[in-house]
């Protein structure tokens, strides 16, 4: 089994940034490509970003390209998410997903497509 643990997320005013950080543990030797997904009140879980596994390419969902940063460092079995620029509509819970199968630019996008999940975080980004 793999455990992740997000951690970092908070109260911001809007054009401020905060860092999300998610600790994977368990059969961490099993994790393929990890991502971020965030849920907002009455509304569905979305994807917001993704990396391969070895961290070499990120995929960003468009409202939050040019402003949000993926990255991953495997020696620490943790991946962040940098968020700049916050805007109120950013507000939500955060999630940390991961999955050990093989994923496309596409899939990678796909909430199916992962088999790990974690607690999630709050983000509140303020007017």
């Amino acid at each position: 089994q793999v455990q992740l643990a997000e951690s970092g997320g908070g109260l911001v005013q809007a054009g401020g940034s905060l860092r999300l950080s998610c600790a994977a543990s368990g059969r961490t030797f099993s994790i393929n490509a990890m991502g971020w997904f965030r849920q907002a009140p009455g509304k569905e879980r979305e994807f917001v970003a993704s990396i391969t596994r070895s961290g070499s390419f990120s995929n960003y969902a468009d409202s939050v390209q040019d402003r949000f940063t993926m990255s991953r460092d495997n020696a620490k079995n943790t991946v962040y998410l940098q968020m700049n620029s916050l805007k109120p509509e950013d507000t939500a819970v955060y999630y940390c997903a991961a999955t050990s199968r093989t994923t496309s630019w596409a899939t990678s996008t796909l909430l199916n497509t992962y088999n790990h999940w974690g607690q999630g975080t709050q983000v509140t980004v303020s007017s």
